[in-house]
């Protein structure tokens, strides 16, 4: 009578964990990708192409100095990791007083990006508001069609 318990038990748990229920469980979660896919695709397109790419930071100002001087004492070293990570032991290494022209350039570059930014920013503007005075004049131009369809309708309407 034991083993029978044992086996009743067993096929209980079996009953549990469908096969079906797994692959239900599983297309919910490949339908939660898609739709995270495809929010990703839109914000990519929305982005502008034309829009200046910030600048960058002073530890990406060393490394581009870094990687010419690494690769040409290290020639036998191809991977991009390697020298990454052999870059940034030398960052932390340096002192304040050897990362201050790099600091410097980054803050140029900064500045740099700013002042080209607010003219994208002003270019913007100039367009969103074209497109604004366009909209308006299209809207008011229908209204006045439409006022007038309404005028010969009640003309229509007053000589019956």
């Amino acid at each position: 009578m034991k083993g029978a318990k044992g086996k009743g038990t067993v096929k209980d748990k079996k009953e549990v964990l469908k096969p079906v229920d797994d692959k239900r469980v599983g297309k919910r979660k490949a339908a939660a990708k898609v739709s995270k896919t495809q929010t990703k695709k839109e914000k990519l397109a929305s982005k502008d192409p034309n829009k200046p790419k910030k600048p960058a930071s002073a530890f990406f100002v060393f490394m581009e100095e870094f990687r010419k001087t690494y690769k040409l004492e290290n020639p036998d070293v191809k991977g991009v990791a390697a020298v990454g990570k052999a870059g940034g032991e030398k960052w932390k290494s340096l002192s304040n007083g050897e990362k201050a022209p790099y600091e410097a350039k980054a803050a140029k570059r900064k500045s740099e990006y700013e002042k080209v930014m607010a003219d994208y920013n002003k270019k913007q503007e100039s367009i969103a508001d074209d497109d604004d005075e366009e909209s308006d004049k299209s809207k008011s131009e229908v209204n006045d069609d439409v006022m007038e369809d309404e005028d010969d309708e009640d003309e229509d309407e007053d000589d019956d």
